[in-house]
């Protein structure tokens, strides 16, 4: 996915950021700086940056400052994506070959962990020891969140709530402080970023569940990577939860699962199943609870075209098709 409509308004902003995201990663090793490159000239959607801008437009908006806080959530979004490639032994990510099928899993660690460095050099230019803190944190849960997924490969018995806790480390929490923390570097008001966060988090848990639901009834061309690729990793998402939960899906679908962990079948006929049941709209109607939830901490923020698009993307987000 391009650049949104709706982020019409921070397109001049966002330029300037996506010129400091490919200067950031330029160094003195010339293969990390091609392999860093690689995945930021795939493209993505941008979502952290853009948050970040957002927040600070209801305080001190300084892009000189909050660019600081933008790229560097950008990277270490970028980073986890390069080493979860290398977890699911992933060909394609974003349309274009992963760093770990271009240059092999070693390469990849470490590219992950130098993107990783590069993010903290330049968030050390910032003096607020809150933001450190929160941006620390942050990256310790997401570490855990990766490794409660792992540990899940093919878990078929894990709960709503499990998979709910995993997303709001992996994803979820990443969006949250990208709201708080450019409302926090433009020294808005406390409550303001406090909201921020809150519409972020509940943002973020609709964005992966609705990421999740389109891996199973979207389009290689659409999603960038072959369906199923969740379901053919292990990795157990919402819909394939309540799926199982459904007396008629479970047997035929535990089947088929156990097919997929033992390299026998294809993800084909699981999803199949998975679209004859009721776990997608299930589903759905979770992600669309999420939206209601961030719209409601839009309510008690300063009226501005900025809360009018975030008001947009948050709808934007639970209808989206890539």
């Amino acid at each position: 996915m391009k650049r949104l409509q709706i982020f019409g308004l921070l397109n001049k902003d966002m330029d300037h950021i996506e010129k400091e995201l490919y200067r950031s990663v330029q160094g003195d090793d010339a293969l990390l700086t091609e392999t860093s490159l690689h995945l930021l000239k795939a493209g993505g959607k941008r979502l952290r940056p853009v948050f970040v801008l957002m927040g600070g437009k209801f305080g001190q908006y300084d892009l000189e400052k909050l660019k600081r806080v933008a790229v560097p959530l950008e990277l270490i979004h970028s980073a986890s994506l390069v080493h979860d490639d290398v977890i699911d032994d992933a060909d394609l990510r974003r349309g274009e070959p992963t760093v770990k099928a271009k240059w092999g899993d070693k390469i990849a660690m470490y590219t992950g962990d130098y993107i990783y460095a590069k993010a903290l050099v330049m968030t050390s230019e910032l003096k607020n020891p809150r933001i450190h803190q929160i941006l620390s944190k942050a990256m310790v849960e997401m570490s855990i969140g990766e490794m409660e997924q792992i540990r899940d490969f093919f878990n078929s018995e894990q709960s709503v709530r499990h998979y709910l806790r995993r997303i709001r480390r992996k994803t979820a929490l990443l969006i949250a402080i990208s709201c708080q923390l450019g409302a926090l570097a433009a020294d808005a008001d406390p409550e303001d970023a406090r909201l921020l966060y809150n519409y972020g988090y509940n943002v973020g848990m609709a964005f992966q569940i609705r990421d999740d639901l389109l891996d199973l009834s979207g389009t290689e061309k659409q999603i960038g990577k072959p369906p199923g690729s969740d379901m053919r990793q292990g990795n157990i998402t919402l819909p394939v939860i309540y799926s199982l939960e459904d007396d008629r899906l479970r047997d035929l679908l535990l089947e088929e699962l156990e097919l997929i962990r033992e390299g026998r079948n294809g993800v084909g006929r699981a999803i199949d199943l998975i679209l004859s049941g009721e776990g997608i709209s299930r589903a759905e109607e979770l992600a669309s609870h999420y939206i209601t939830k961030a719209l409601a901490a839009l309510d008690g923020l300063p009226n501005n075209k900025t809360k009018r698009s975030l008001r947009d993307i948050a709808f934007f987000v639970t209808g989206r098709a890539y």
